[in-house]
């Protein structure tokens, strides 16, 4: 897609939201190009889930609360 540069003063947010799906945008100067929008690389790259990992951690022994406690009954003793 080709716009002028008063064009894109008028709609930069519908053109960064079609740049965001991935399109690229030139801008146009007295009919020249002069700058290119384009999307971030990696910019759809979104973290993992971490959903099935929390659920396969096993906790084992006493709560940290408790041990921190008891850590600090031991060291008065």
């Amino acid at each position: 897609m080709e716009v002028s540069v008063k064009e894109a003063r008028l709609k930069i947010s519908a053109l960064l939201d079609r740049t965001q799906k991935g399109e690229e945008i030139l801008i146009l100067r007295r009919g020249k190009k002069v700058a290119r929008l384009v999307p971030v690389a990696g910019s759809e790259r979104r973290l993992p889930d971490l959903a099935a990992f929390r659920e396969s951690i096993s906790i084992k022994g006493d709560s940290l609360s408790q041990t921190v406690i008891d850590g600090r009954n031991q060291e008065r003793y």
